[in-house]
């Protein structure tokens, strides 16, 4: 294992977990983040107003957390609702109360929807 750098001038960032460029990193997190999915995926949907000023947003929880999957899908249900969203860990938050028009979206794509 490396001497743990914080920065260093000719490398850039590096990673927390393995001390490695974060260009060049070697940990399992960084390799599992785009493992591919295998089996059925089931996720949460609902609703939420904490924290946002009283908007309503749309989450979907318990997603994998592979970021190649979560991008697509997310990019794919904003256009289909025409709003805005953004992405969490394992979650994608779409605004407004668009739970009627993702739902067959997702179970299109196999997803297993609870809620």
């Amino acid at each position: 294992m490396r001497e743990r750098v914080v920065y260093r001038t000719g490398e850039g960032r590096t990673c927390p977990d393995c001390g490695w460029a974060a260009t060049d990193c070697h940990c399992s997190s960084a390799l599992a983040s785009n493992a591919p999915i295998t089996g059925p995926v089931t996720a949460k949907l609902r609703m939420e107003r904490a924290g946002r000023g009283g908007k309503l947003v749309t989450v979907i929880d318990g997603l994998p957390t592979n970021t190649t999957f979560l991008s697509e899908l997310a990019g794919t249900l904003k256009k289909a609702c025409g709003t805005g969203g953004t992405l969490r860990s394992g979650a994608i938050e779409l605004a407004g109360d668009v739970r009627e028009r993702i739902r067959p979206l997702l179970i299109a794509r196999g997803i297993v929807l609870k809620g």
